[in-house]
């Protein structure tokens, strides 16, 4: 007799009365095919929503590429807006002379008042623009500091480089110039600047150095578990570049042309 495949039957019972409310039967192999559909199902939903939705403007590198196209939409609206001007007053002039109100002796030609016109709403037009960049350069360097530590302008503001907690300040003066960071197990160890990751080297206690560069800037990773990056890779600011082993506290050391910068002070934690 040939083997019949075995169907594992699924029911719904009433709880005061004990009845079978419905029921279906169901193969393993069908219980593994709707689980998988299901997964993949939501994997693409996901991608959708991240693809044609405003979601990815929370992911990293989108930020910038929306700055730009409000920028950009901004600034074409300044110009509609006043080219909408330059046509009214333009109608304007034409109804005047149109009614005998004004004479067409006692104003200049309609292009040279369209001209003069022009100039002065373009130069209107630069005020209001630098006033607007101005203002939204302000609320951006605000929203970015939900994100990234208040910092003066004379210095780089840098990524946090894992998720953890701080258990060890840098000490030059003791010849320590690291932060030293507790972690857990397989945290993404992210890049804190944008460059090229130069050196990748194993060390004795099984745990990986990383050197990123970026100019003069040096970012110095120490008792990385796992690299994901090969060197010589070029690396986006926010980039996973390894992963924690839950063993070693990781550590951080930043230079900026050979002098030593305080990671406490330019990351938030």
């Amino acid at each position: 007799m040939a083997n019949k495949r075995r169907k594992y039957r699924l029911a719904m019972l009433d709880d005061l009365t004990l009845r079978e409310v419905f029921h279906f039967r169901v193969s393993l192999l069908g219980a593994i095919s709707i689980i998988t559909i299901t997964i993949i199902s939501l994997i693409v939903l996901l991608s959708v929503l991240i693809v044609y939705t405003p979601l990815r403007n929370i992911l990293p590198g989108y930020s910038a590429s929306l700055r730009q196209q409000l920028i950009q939409e901004s600034a074409r609206v300044d110009s509609l807006q006043a080219d909408l001007t330059i046509q009214r007053q333009y109608l304007d002039v034409i109804k005047q002379l149109t009614a005998g109100d004004i004479h067409s002796d006692s104003v200049q030609s309609l292009d040279s008042l369209q001209r003069i016109e022009r100039a002065q709403i373009a130069e209107l037009q630069n005020e209001a623009t630098e006033a607007f960049m101005a203002q939204y350069e302000q609320k951006e360097r605000d929203r970015l500091l939900l994100f990234e530590n208040a910092m003066p302008t004379d210095v780089r503001q840098l990524y946090r480089p894992v998720r953890g907690t701080v258990v060890a300040s840098a000490r030059p003066d003791m010849r320590i110039y690291g932060t030293t960071i507790h972690a857990a197990k397989n945290e993404n160890v992210l890049a804190v600047l944008r460059g090229v990751l130069v050196s990748v080297e194993r060390m004795e206690d099984n745990t990986s150095m990383l050197v990123l560069q970026d100019g003069a800037y040096i970012a110095v990773y120490r008792h990385i578990g796992r690299v994901l990056k090969v060197q010589g890779a070029k690396i986006e600011r926010g980039e996973a570049i390894g992963l924690t082993d839950g063993e070693h506290d990781m550590t951080i050391e930043l230079w900026d042309g050979g002098k030593h910068v305080n990671p406490e002070e330019v990351i938030v934690w």
